[in-house]
């Protein structure tokens, strides 16, 4: 080796190259697994509180517009309302919206109500309404408003961490508050945005977990190292086990939460508790562990099942404590008048849950009712058919119009075109660099996409609809937002590669802002001219 050689500064793949007698240290086994510790400055913090800001704005203003229950808030917001007088759900008159929306909700009747989703968004609706009061629009919609910001602010912090980039964090932020269906959902009392804020929240979760537990292996197996820093053959077998994963406990939480707010959520529990162990897998290969794949099955596999699973059952069956804590809720007493069974062994309000659930999921299974707004999975990355939750057209004179053409006033579903056409060719980029590079932030962002997107596709013969999506959309940002790293290009990149993929990253930006400020009218029910309406719906599937 020159002279000249031994100056050359060490190349990247270098820097990770350590002799055998620090390979197996603790900060070694850390970096490697975790990587290089991650700072958290001032616009790491600022620019996600900046994005949910401006999202908290949009999401609050005019929130009680238009003051009339909307779409499946007929349902959720009146099943919130019972839930706070009595802890269940109870049946309701045949003119109960017009009572609702002349601010007298309380006509409940007596007689217990037959409804088919979990209670937790319910309970998350009511919570506004005992703060603001159930007599109101802003009331009932503060739950959902609050819910659809903090996931603003979730969705940049998890960017930051994925991505190691401030930036990129704002980035995720921004694309999420201007974003009309997020908006949209935010500012209307459906289970949707409670079902995503779950679901996001136990993503979150998990990151922590994986940083936690590769550091908690790292120190485990740098303990078993020798005099001469390197661990005993025998001891790297199969590595040692890690079971305190409190994240994951926290995980856990969060999708019992999930599926106690939709059933749709029990796609994720098994995406993600697939997902930490395979993480956890490739954590021991790295770590150096011989029998890393069986050993990760056996030692990190059936911990995580024995932590997701149990904890995830007990918080979905504690969300039912209103329903236990009756006496006349739907099916309560199924049990007393329904003896006898190779089931019977169990407690009756257990049982009389199952024959709940068994019945809903018939139900489920048989929705096949024909819908305006209805729509097939195929389209909805395309947008092609918005769900029209709310639709007033009034003549010249009438509520305020002036125009001769007449007004309209709606509240669309329909994504911010810019940010969901982008975001469906990033995931071909996402598959690009998982399977091509095997970078595991593609993949699980991917997971989470696949989770929420893919088991619809299974049930062609239901009924659905575009808002649907909201549970994957998070993972839709979080695609669009590494596309748009990757048009950057790192810090390392020269000058001129930088400034073109930041000019050409801001005026992809620019562009999904004054889409935003264009369908800003057709998402928050603002009065609009009829043509001006007619300017907004690009497509006649739109309409």
């Amino acid at each position: 080796m020159t002279q000249t050689d031994h100056q050359r500064p060490p190349t990247p793949a270098a820097t990770w190259l350590e002799p055998p007698q620090r390979a197996f240290s603790a900060a070694v086994l850390r970096r490697r697994l975790a990587g290089p510790p991650l700072p958290w400055g001032l616009w790491d913090w600022l620019l996600p509180l900046l994005a949910a800001l401006l999202g908290g704005v949009l999401r609050f203003y005019r929130l009680g517009q238009p003051g009339s229950l909307v779409f499946d808030e007929t349902y959720y917001v009146k099943d919130a309302f019972s839930y706070l007088v009595s802890g269940y759900e109870r049946e309701w008159p045949e003119d109960a919206n017009t009572s609702f929306n002349a601010g007298n909700p309380d006509v409940l009747l007596g007689t217990p109500e037959y409804v088919v989703h979990p209670p937790v968004g319910k309970w998350m609706i009511a919570f506004g309404m005992w703060l603001f009061g159930p007599d109101n629009a802003f009331g009932w919609r503060f739950a959902a408003a609050a819910t659809g910001t903090i996931s603003i602010l979730l969705i940049a912090l998890i960017a930051r961490k994925l991505f190691r980039s401030a930036a990129l964090g704002g980035i995720a932020g921004l694309l999420t508050a201007v974003d009309g269906h997020h908006l949209v959902q935010s500012r209307t009392s459906l289970l949707d945005i409670f079902l995503m804020f779950w679901v996001l929240a136990a993503f979150g979760a998990l990151l922590l977990d994986r940083d936690d537990g590769r550091r908690r292996l790292a120190g485990k197996v740098a303990a078993r190292t020798g005099p001469s820093g390197v661990p005993a053959a025998g001891s790297l077998l199969a590595g040692p086990l890690v079971l305190w994963r409190p994240w994951r406990l926290a995980a856990g939480v969060c999708l019992g939460l999930a599926v106690g707010t939709k059933w749709s959520a029990l796609a994720f529990v098994a995406v993600f508790g697939l997902l930490t162990v395979l993480w956890d897998i490739n954590a021991r290969r790295v770590a150096g562990v011989r029998g890393w794949f069986s050993a990760g099955v056996l030692r990190d596999g059936v911990p995580a099942f024995f932590t997701l699973i149990p904890v995830a059952a007990a918080t979905y069956l504690a969300t039912w404590t209103g329903w236990f804590l009756s006496t006349d809720a739907y099916d309560r007493q199924w049990a007393a008048t329904h003896r006898g069974g190779i089931w019977d062994w169990l407690p009756g309000p257990l049982r009389s849950l199952a024959e709940y659930h068994r019945s809903a999921y018939a139900f489920h299974n048989g929705l096949n009712t024909e819908h305006p707004y209805e729509s097939s999975p195929w389209s909805w990355l395309l947008l092609g058919r918005p769900t029209s939750f709310y639709y007033q057209g009034d003549d010249a004179g009438q509520h305020g119009c002036t125009v001769p053409g007449g007004c309209s006033a709606a509240v669309t579903v329909l994504g911010n075109p810019i940010i969901w056409w982008a975001a469906a060719l990033a995931l071909l980029v996402l598959v690009f660099y998982w399977i091509g590079r095997r970078d595991w932030r593609a993949g699980a962002v991917l997971s989470g996409v696949a989770a929420g997107y893919l088991p619809w596709f299974l049930y062609p013969d239901r009924t659905m609809f575009y808002f649907y999506a909201i549970v994957f959309e998070p993972f839709l940002i979080l695609a669009l937002t590494y596309t748009l790293g990757l048009m950057i290009g790192p810090p390392s990149a020269p000058p001129w590669r930088r400034h073109r993929g930041i000019l050409a990253a801001g005026l992809f930006l620019a562009l999904a802002l004054g889409a935003a400020a264009f369908f800003l009218p057709v998402w928050t029910a603002e009065q609009i001219p009829y043509e001006h309406w007619r300017w907004r719906m690009w497509m006649p599937s739109w309409i």
